[in-house]
Order: structure tokens, then sequence, then C-alpha cells
């Protein structure tokens, strides 16, 4: 920091006070009793003021008016002790007092007493100047106080004293801030004005006068200082503070405040302050290492680490000594310091260990770095003689000696060049080897080699920035200040105070190299920095001049996959020997778009399919073909193909068709026109094409079905002969009669038809219709599967009349399976068997179940009465799924007290009592339970059993089940009533077979009784009928048949009734029925022991009815109600 006076005067009288006018242009003194205008610029007395009678102690200028608008008068506060001084805040509200006494008054705007600071030296210690700083930028608002204790403090607007008092060895009479409060001029009794950092520390004197200071100011928003004296002096100063400041490569060390050091990190913008509390007069930074030169000592700093990106710093060493020098350097281990034409060498611990004596003033000097303790420095001398030093080295090394003196100096990354900017703003670069000059250019103030490459430097001067990359033109651009460091595509600039690293495109030295064909060298020059542009030029010029490898390099930079997938490919080729570079420059302009270029190459290179490849694979037909002229016409049709193809891609299917189609390529013109939807197109290409061309056709008959057009479709199948698919599609379509009608024809598609048809009608929930067309295809299996289905879901949803149905269908299916498969025989008989019984026994639940969950009853009493017995009977081993034993015996209880059988209704209800009982019968069963107590201990005789073949009255609950517990004869039942049939059943001798058995009994007339028969035998499709219209007599007693009824009976086990041909003869055909049971069954016989009342027997399901229930359900359902064959079916 230098004070340069800029003007002075003297009135006659002390200068208490002045104020500059706030733009700076005027300064107004308080003299005597006289006040006087002063021009800043040139320190002219503008005018003297007059009009105070007494001695003037104070001025100011009024930024915003004298009063309070709303203030009519101007309020007044007593105080304590004489004011000497007085200070607002910066936002008005608080106003500071300094008082004789020692203490500070801090007041609102209103007068009144917030803050009262009392001094250390109270009375003793006057409070004679007192100011706030300006500054907006601080948190709080300090104020600076000044007593004749000889201290220097600051309190905050709390009271609160920030940091300690500052001894100041004089009288302060003045205090003052900077406009931005950075730095307080004090001055007084040492007639002098000192400047101080806003925190306290003294920097340096202003100015010394022959008397004391009594008023210091700071011209706003400058650094001018003007000073009033006790002997009428005014003495108007310039403060100029100079750059204090250190570069190495990205890091750069600069002076704030006076005080503290910031580290730049030039790259990352990182930066980090290092507080030192003195004035800082000299900085260097080398490496790990940063020096700053304090009023008493020197202070080594060093990286906590070795990362390039620390900015961490700690004290390693500290010099206590007061050193003058005009610049200081630091290495790895020692300290070099300039002194006019000498150069010092100290170690860290402040030891001299050699020094230099130069012939001329240094005016540059640089470290260029070496091993840790024996770098090299670069000087310049004023003399223009260029040394090298080594600092383990007391002799230096002339490196050359130019005329001029020496401003700037750098030497190149490799030591072979050395560039000198001299005190005629000239640049001079050298070959360090051969001391020749090599160039020389104008307008330089400072220069910089780049460190990344050889062969480049930049220089500024004159506002530009100049680039010069060998021998080729300088290259300029705007840039303001001074170049120090030139690091790849990055500039180090110095402006004013202010230090930028400045990102410079390397692209006109690039293009430089470009024009001569130096790819490597262009190449090297645009790792540094250019743009993507730059990169990709550069790799489009390697590539045509067949510089791969460069090329490969740039292409990667913009990461162009294309390029490099043909550098590779060029490349594999050169591996198999290929070496016709214009075949390869033919690719090269291809990919370029310059095709007219590359067909031009390819041809002369004897490679003209490849120039029509280009033409095609670009859509340039036109081209191709006056390329191919009149060539062959294969070629000709591969180009109609692939311009179709090409018309197909952009969206112009029509003319895609046509061309395919006069190219002969009709499937895509098939496959374009189906996509399309264009049905008349596709008919017009179907009836065109020949039957041969099944393909095509086949194709065609495809999209007819898809775009839903069956008969084109079917045309189409028929045109080429394929009945299969025809079967096919009348099947996807569901035109099942079309099917059926080529089924017939063909039987050989009987499965394709029937099958389909049959899961058509089961998706659409018409099961039986499905099971039957399942048989008709013979897939027995499937109709199996269907009907088991059908009859659980019919179980599960308690529809037991359905469930007997299907599993009388099941036994029938198993039947014919037995009839079919001889191997499978066994089982499927046994299954009939079991199929046979649960149709029977759902048949009979379905009555119990409506009886049970429906109000009114369906059924007479006789009838549930029979129906639960018989049920019971057949439980007696399992019980099948869906059938409650519990409303079987609910239903057999309330039946058998109603018709007097109370004993079984007893035994009915006791045995309700051991099974789980539903909610709602609950009552009712508990209810029956009790009240049959009441009833008598037996059973009406009239409900007993009776066996028509043995006449034994059987128990109405019957251990053995169905049948007589005296013969074991099993009764035969009516599928409607379920009362006893008198029917007895017979088996042929040995022997006989069916076929003769039936001719026999047709052989014997009916015998005539006492009475005259009145028989009426009816045989129609739907059964076979006896009628007795009125009652005759029993059959004659000697009848041969019930002989063998009588006395063929022995032992405990079942003896069945087998009759001989004789017994056959004497049978009447009216009173025999015949269950004609398909094979491998055998038909079964039943003799009828009162052929008066007339049985009917289904045809189909061989159930036996009263002829009179038969008719009644028949006419109800119109089918039988157990096999549901309807009546007018024919017979099987």
């Amino acid at each position: 920091m230098r004070a340069v006076l800029t003007w002075r005067d003297k009135a006659e009288q002390c200068i208490y006070d002045l104020a500059f006018k706030p733009d700076g242009t005027q300064l107004i003194l308080a003299a005597g009793n006289r006040l006087l205008v002063y021009d800043t610029s040139d320190g002219t007395l503008i005018q003297p003021l007059k009009g105070h009678k007494d001695t003037v102690y104070c001025v100011a200028y009024a930024k915003d008016g004298l009063w309070s608008p709303e203030q009519k008068s101007v309020s007044k506060h007593k105080s304590s002790s004489k004011i000497t001084c007085c200070s607002w805040t910066n936002d008005g509200q608080y106003l500071a007092l300094g008082m004789f006494n020692g203490i500070i008054s801090i007041r609102n705007k209103n007068g009144e007493e917030k803050v009262k600071i009392e001094r250390p030296g109270g009375a003793l210690s006057p409070v004679w100047s007192i100011c706030w700083n300006p500054s907006r930028d601080e948190h709080n608002d300090i104020l600076a106080v000044a007593d004749w204790g000889q201290k220097l403090s600051f309190y905050q607007l709390s009271g609160k004293q920030v940091g300690k008092d500052r001894s100041l060895n004089f009288d302060p009479c003045c205090i003052s801030y900077f406009t931005k409060g950075e730095y307080i001029l004090l001055g007084g009794s040492d007639k002098q004005v000192s400047l101080f950092t806003k925190d306290g520390v003294r920097l340096g004197t202003i100015g010394d006068q022959n008397s004391w200071v009594w008023t210091c100011k700071v011209k706003p928003d400058s650094n001018y200082v003007v000073i009033g004296c006790q002997d009428g002096t005014i003495s108007f100063y310039q403060l100029i503070f100079s750059t204090v400041h250190g570069l190495y490569k990205d890091r750069y060390a600069y002076r704030d405040s006076m005080t503290d050091v910031i580290v730049q990190h030039l790259i990352t913008e990182q930066k980090v302050r290092i507080k030192c509390k003195e004035l800082v007069k000299k900085i260097a930074i080398y490496k790990n290492r940063l020096a700053i030169q304090l009023p008493e000592r020197i202070l080594i700093y060093e990286l906590y680490s070795d990362d390039s990106s620390d900015m961490h710093y700690r004290v390693k060493e500290k010099i206590v000594k007061k050193f003058e020098c005009n610049l200081l350097v630091v290495c790895s281990d020692h300290i070099i310091l300039c002194q006019e034409k000498r150069l010092q060498c100290l170690s860290f611990g402040g030891v001299k260990e050699r020094e230099w004596q130069m012939e001329s003033l240094i005016r540059y000097i640089k470290v260029i770095g070496g091993p840790p303790g024996r770098e090299g420095l670069l000087v310049g001398l004023k003399n223009g003689q260029i040394l090298k030093i080594f600092v383990d080295n007391l002799f230096a090394i002339v490196l050359l000696k130019q005329a001029t003196a020496v401003r700037c100096l750098d030497m190149s990354a490799s030591r072979n060049k050395l560039a000198v900017v001299d005190e005629n703003d000239t640049c001079l670069v050298y070959d360090i080897h051969t001391k020749e000059l090599l160039f020389q250019e104008p307008n330089a103030n400072s220069v910089a080699w780049n460190t990344q490459c050889e062969d480049m430097l930049c220089f500024s001067g004159g506002g530009y920035l100049n680039i010069k990359a060998s021998n080729f033109p300088v290259h300029q651009q705007k840039l303001q200040g001074f170049v120090v460091g030139y690091n790849g595509s990055k500039i180090f600039c110095l402006h004013v105070f202010s230090m930028s690293a400045v990102e410079v495109p390397q692209s006109a030295p690039m293009y430089q190299y470009l024009d001569r064909k130096m790819y490597k060298e262009a190449y090297q020059i645009a790792c540094l920095g250019v743009t993507d542009a730059d990169w990709r030029e550069l790799a489009m010029e390697a590539l045509e001049g067949l510089e791969f490898e460069t090329a490969k390099k740039a292409f990667t930079r913009v990461q162009d996959l294309r390029y490099l997938e043909l550098i590779n490919s060029i490349e594999e080729r050169k591996k198999r020997g290929e070496t016709n570079n214009e075949l390869f420059l033919a690719d090269v302009f291809a990919y370029q778009g310059k095709f007219h270029e590359a067909a031009k190459l390819y041809k002369r290179s004897g490679h003209e399919n490849l120039a029509l490849d280009m033409y095609t694979d670009l859509r340039m037909f036109e081209y191709a073909k006056d390329f191919l002229g009149s060539g062959d016409p294969k070629e000709t049709k591969m180009l109609i193909t692939k311009q179709a193809d090409w018309a197909r891609n952009i969206n112009e299917p029509k003319a895609a068709v046509e061309m395919y189609l006069s190219a002969g390529e009709h499937i895509k013109a098939i496959e374009i026109s189906g996509d399309r939807g264009w049905v008349d197109m596709l008919i017009d290409i179907a009836r065109k094409l020949d039957k041969a061309e099944r393909e095509p056709l086949l194709l065609c008959a495809h999209y007819f079905k898809k775009l839903d057009n069956p008969g084109y479709a079917a045309e189409t199948y028929l045109k080429i002969g394929d009945l299969k698919s025809l079967v096919q599609l009348h099947v996807e379509t569901q035109r099942w009669d079309e099917a059926f009608a080529l089924g017939e024809k063909h039987p050989e598609f009987k499965d394709d038809v029937y099958v389909p048809y049959a899961q058509w009608l089961a998706e659409n929930d018409r099961f039986e219709e499905a099971q039957k067309a399942f048989h008709k295809a013979g897939r027995q299996s499937e109709a199996v599967r269907v009907l088991e289905q059908l009859t659980h879901n019919a179980v599960v949803e308690s529809r037991f009349n359905d469930a007997a149905y299907y599993y009388w269908m099941l036994s029938m299916q198993c039947l014919d399976i037995a009839q079919a498969d001889q191997g499978q025989k066994e089982e499927m008989l046994v299954k009939f068997h079991h199929f046979q019984h649960l149709a029977e026994l759902y048949h009979v639940y379905h009555s119990i179940q409506r009886y049970t969950e429906e109000p009114f009853s369906f059924h007479l009493p006789e009838t549930l009465f029979n129906i639960s017995r018989f049920l019971l009977h057949s439980l007696s081993k399992e019980t099948p799924l869906g059938i409650s034993k519990v409303n079987t015996l609910f239903t057999l209880a309330k039946q058998s007290k109603a018709l007097g059988a109370y004993k079984l209704a007893r035994h009915a209800y006791d045995k309700l009592q051991g099974l789980q009982i539903p909610a709602r019968f609950q009552k009712s069963i508990e209810l029956g339970s009790l009240t049959i107590r009441s009833k008598p201990f037996h059973d009406s005789e009239e409900l007993v059993p009776l066996c028509y073949r043995c006449s034994t009255n059987n128990p109405l609950l019957n251990n053995l089940g169905n049948v007589c517990i005296n013969c074991r004869q099993p009764f035969v039942f009516s599928a409607s009533s379920y009362e006893v049939l008198h029917l007895v059943e017979f088996y042929l001798e040995d022997g006989i077979t069916d076929e003769e058995a039936v001719a026999l009994i047709d052989l014997e007339a009916p015998r005539l009784t006492k009475k005259e028969r009145k028989w009426q035998e009816i045989t129609n499709p739907s059964s076979q009928t006896l009628r007795l219209d009125e009652t005759v007599d029993h059959i004659e007693e000697d009848d041969p048949f019930t002989a063998k009824l009588s006395f063929e009976q022995g032992g405990s086990e079942f003896v069945p009734v087998v009759v001989n041909r004789a017994v056959l003869r004497s049978m009447s055909r009216r009173d025999v029925l015949i269950k004609r049971w398909p094979k491998p069954l055998r038909w079964q016989y039943f003799r009828s022991l009162l052929p008066d009342a007339s049985i009917t027997m289904c045809p189909s399901c061989f159930q036996m009815f009263h002829s009179e229930d038969y008719e009644l359900l028949v006419l109800q359902h119109n089918c039988c109600p157990y096999c549901r064959r309807r009546i007018d079916e024919a017979s099987q």
C-alpha cells in the first residue's frame, strides 16, 4: 500500500472537521469560524462561506433534508456529561454518543437511552471519536471507539465488546471508515493518519504531518483520503493498493483485505482463506508449498495430502525475521529472496545457504521445477541477460543475452524453447540449445507456453490474446489482462485483482495443421480442447486422407459408431490383404453422402455391384437405372423388388403391391393387401393365380378368413382342393350344416367336424348335446368326461333328478365301451352296475330332497314312505355325495307316523338322535321323538310288504336290504311309487339262448280261465303293456312256474328261479317282461304273478312302472321320467 499526495493547501486556522459532498466532487472544511469549499479533483478553493461568529467544530452534508417533515422543532435531551462525538447507525434508528467522562450512550431516535457502555478508564479516558461501520454486509452494527486512554475498541449495538482493546500509543482525535467499511482511518497526536483493518490491525501510515491531525475522511467510493491538521494544513492523498499474489500451474494465491490470503484452484474453482491478522507483504506458491511474508516473519505452509484437488494447508515452518525484498520465491525446501541485484537462498529454518550477485537489476524470476532441493530458477535481468540458477549450485548459467530489458519469461514443456517479453512489448522466441531467434511477435506484455503441447504458446497485449502454434500465423481474440499460464485449453488470465481460467478452443491451430495434412499434430492440438464440430472435421479429414488411426481416435471422441464401424471394417479388410485405397475411399465417400463420387470410384475399382447396392439401399432407383443402363433382366427385376420394398416402408402400399405383382412377388403383394384389408385386391390376385401356386393361394385364404370373408376363403380352398382346410374353415366359422354335409361325403373328416362341434356345444353350456356329439365322433373318453362333470355339477347344485339321468347315461356309455373294447370290458361292466345303482339312488333321493326343502309335497304319503324305506335299505354300505341320511330318516319318520307304522317311526327318530341334525329340523324331530312315545309299539299290517315268490310278509325295516328275508328273492319296485311289483325274476337253464327262450315263450297260446278273458295286449315303440279289462281267475294251480317258486328254495342262500324249456313253453307271452340288455349283458326275464295288474316297462332304461302311473308321467313330461326318452323316439 502506497499513499501518493495529490494536492495540499493551508488555511489560517485549525481544521476541526471536514465533509465530502455525497457524490465526492466537493469538500467542505471547518476552519475557525469559516467554511471552505474545495474542488476535490485539483484542490481549488471554490468559495469561502461566512456566517458563523464563533468557531465551527463540526460540518456535514445533508443527504435527504435537514429535519423530519413531521417534526416542527428540534427535540432536546440532557446529557450527564459533555458530549464529544456522535454517530448514527446505517438505518438511522440509533445514535451513539461519546462523552468526556468515558461513557458511550446509545439512544433511539426519540432520545431514550437503550445501552450504556462504561469504558475501563472512566473519566481519565474521554471518548474523543466514534463511528459506526457503514458496511451493509455485516450481520451486526459495529461501533468503533477511540479514546484518550489511547485505546481502539469495537462494540456491537447491544453493548457487547468485539475482540480486545487495541493499544494506539497516541491520543486519537478522529476516526472514520472507508465507504464499504473494509478499512479505518485514525489520526491524532502522533501527527499522522494510520490505516487499520476493520478489525483494528494496523496496516501502515498515510502521510506524516507537522501538527496534530484533528480530522480525516475518505472520499465516497474511492481510495482518496483528506487530512485536516492543527496548523490548518489540508492534504489530499491517493491510496494505491498493490497486487500481492503468486501462481503455480492451477493454484493461484492472492492477498485479500490486506491481512488474508486466498488460495484459489483455477480448475475446480475451490477457494480457501488463510487469516494472518497482519499485513501480508509477499506471497509465493510452488507445488504443495505456500510462503507468506508478514512484517516481522515468513510463514511456510504445506498441503495436508498429495491429492491434486486438496485445498487444506497447515503451517510447516516459521521464519521469525524481518526481511526487505522485492520478490519472494518458494521451493520444496528453500525460500528465495530477491533484493535488487542479489538473490538469497534460505532454508526453512531461516539459515542463508547461498547467495548470487547479478550484473543488473532482477526484473523476473520463476521456478521451472526440478527435484526437491535442486529446483531450477529462470531469472531475467534489466540488461537483457537470461540465466538459469539451481538452488543447490553457486554458479548461474547464462542461457542467452539480448539487447533489451526482460519483462516476462517462460520456458516450454520440454525446455527446448524460451519465450521472452522485453520492455518494447515484443515477444521473442529462442531455441535454447542453438540460441537462435525462431520468431518474434509485437504487442506483448506477458507470455506463457502450453504445458501440454511443446509447439504452442500464447501472449497477451493491447487488449488481445494471441495464440501461436509452430510457425503458423498468430490467431487473435479479444481478452483483457495478462496471460500468466496456459494449460491445455485453459488460459489463466490476471485482470486487475482477479484471476480467471479462460476456456479457449484450439480450433484455429488445429485447422492450420489440417491444411497441411498434418493429422497427428492436429490431433494433439485437438486433445487440448476443441468443439465437437472441430473433432468431427478432424475425423473426416483424417478419414479422407486414409489416416485411419487418427480418424478412429477422433470419431471415438464424438462417439460416432457408424464411422467407427466403417474404419473397423476397412482395417479388417486390410488385414485380409486388401490394398485398394480407391475402394476404401469409395466406402468413405458413400458414408459421407458423396454418392456420385463413391459410384465413380466403385466403377473405377471394378465393383459396379457395390454402386448398384448403394443406390438401391438409398432408394435412388432412377440413379440405379441410369447406372445400370440396359443390363440383365434379373437385375432389373431385383431393382423393381427393392423399389417395391421401399414403397412399402415409406407407407405407399398401393404402389408397392403393383410393383410386387409386376416383379412376380405375389406373396408380398398378398401380405400388404391382407394387412390393409383390401379384399377386392385379394380376390383379384386369388382368381388370377394358377391353382398350382399353392402357397400364395393359401395365404389369400388365410387373409379371407382373417377379414371375415369365409365365402372367398372356401372358394380358394376348393380351387386348390384343400378339403381339410375347408372343413376347418366351416368349423371355425361355425357353419355346422356345411361341415356336416362335407363330413357325410368324406367320412375321414368326421372327427374334424364332430369333435369341435361337441366342444362348441360344451362351451355354450349345451353339455348334453355335446356329450352326444362326442359319442357320435367316437370320442368315448371325452363323452364320459363331459358326463362325469355334468353329474358332479348336478350333485353339487342339488339337481338330483339331473344327476340320476346323467348317471344312467354314464352307465350306458360304459356299456357301449365294454361292447366296443374287450380290454376294458370287465372294468366298464363294474362301472355300469355302479352307475346304474347311483342313478336309481339319486332318482329316489330327488323326491326326498324336494319333500324336505320345499313347502308343498308332490307325492302321496305312501309313495314317500316307500321311497324312504327303499333308499334306507339301499344305503346300507356307503352314502353317495349329496344324499342326506338325516333327510331320509326324517321323511321316513314323518310318513311312518302318518301311516301308522309307529314302531318304524320310533326307530327312525332314535336313529336321528345319533346324527348331526340341521337347526331347521331340530325342533320338529325333538317334538316327533316325544309324541311317538304316546303311540303303540307296532306297525300297521296294511303297510307290510309281501314277497310274491314265497308269499312271506317282510318287516318294514329289513336288515338284508331290498330282498325277501325268507327266500332272498330281490324285490322289483315300481320306478314311480316304489311299491313292490308282483314280478319274479327267473333265469334260463344252461344251454338255452335268449332267442330260443323268446321263441319258446311266444309258442304258448294264452290259457283260458273259467270266465271269458278280455285281454288287450298293446305293443308300441315306447312300451309293452298287458291289460285286462275285467278281473279273471288266478292262474291255474298246476302252472309249472308256480311249482318252481315253491319247491326250489333251501338254506339261507338265495336260489334263483331257473326254468327249462318245458316251463318256458308253458308261459304266456303276456305274463313275461324281458329286459333286452345289449351285449355283453344277458337279458333279464320277469314273470308277472298277477296278470290282471298291468305293468309297463320302458324299452330304453328297462324301469318298471304301474301302467297307469307311467301313462300319467309320460303325459306330464312327454318322456320317460327315468331316462327321459321321448315317446316319439324310435325304439333302440
